[in-house]
């Protein structure tokens, strides 16, 4: 290995440390003084390397503290957003796949045709996935969706992406989504879907859709394991 990429080599070495859990989310990783003296190298390479670990996100450079490791295993979910989970993945660059265990129509009636303002009359899917990324399934989603606005649904629609068919095949706009954000204790169902790793608490998304013109289309509970998410958003101050 050339002296010029050794930056790299101690960059992967710290990698795999905060990885494999040796170094911990929290934990401050030595001085530059202390690592060049490790890896018998310059500061200046040190600092290459601590700069590419902050560049991907496995650490943070606080002032008057050095260098603390971040939680690099947790996935940014951007809450004001109306991302698919097909979009999400994509863009988290993650393995993903989605288990379909449920695509039934139901009447809309009792809480869920009050959730969508619907009379008894209207029929609403009812649709249960399982997200699995990395090898995991750690989301899962319960969709309730208005028939009569996105007809023809199948489980491969479902297994790929609802909200890509209802914009390229029915060629409707989904506009914007009132959200709800709390936790809760994990249900049967969450147990028999997701891997759990032990935790008794979920963190739930519930989410009313809809389109352009306004119409209340879809109603979602989303159910994500705690320990892989972070949950972000972006404000501005308004002056009053």
């Amino acid at each position: 290995m050339k002296m010029k990429n050794k930056f790299l080599v101690i960059y992967n070495d710290l990698v795999e440390e905060i990885q494999r859990g040796s170094i911990h989310p929290g934990d401050t990783l030595p001085s530059e003084h202390e690592l060049s003296s490790r890896f018998s190298t310059s500061r200046e390479t040190i600092r290459k390397a601590l700069n590419l670990l902050a560049q991907n996100g496995y650490i943070q450079k606080v002032r008057g503290k050095g260098s603390v490791v971040l939680d690099h295993g947790k996935f940014e979910f951007p809450v004001s957003g109306l991302t698919s989970f097909k979009e999400l993945s994509n863009q988290l660059g993650k393995d993903f796949r989605t288990f379909v265990h449920n695509l039934t129509l139901r009447q809309a009636d009792g809480l869920i045709g009050e959730q969508l303002n619907c009379s008894q009359d209207h029929k609403l899917w009812k649709i249960i996935r399982a997200r699995e990324i990395n090898g995991e399934k750690i989301i899962l989603d319960k969709d309730y969706i208005r028939e009569d606005m996105v007809p023809g649904l199948t489980s491969e629609i479902a297994e790929d992406s609802i909200y890509e068919y209802i914009e390229n095949e029915l060629g409707l706009t989904i506009s914007f989504a009132k959200k709800e954000i709390v936790v809760e204790p994990v249900t049967e169902e969450d147990r028999n879907y997701l891997d759990l790793k032990g935790h008794e608490q979920v963190v739930v998304i519930r989410s009313h859709v809809y389109l352009a013109d306004a119409t209340l289309f879809q109603f979602t509970e989303s159910r994500h394991r705690p320990d892989k998410f972070q949950f972000v958003d972006f404000a501005r101050r308004s002056k009053s």
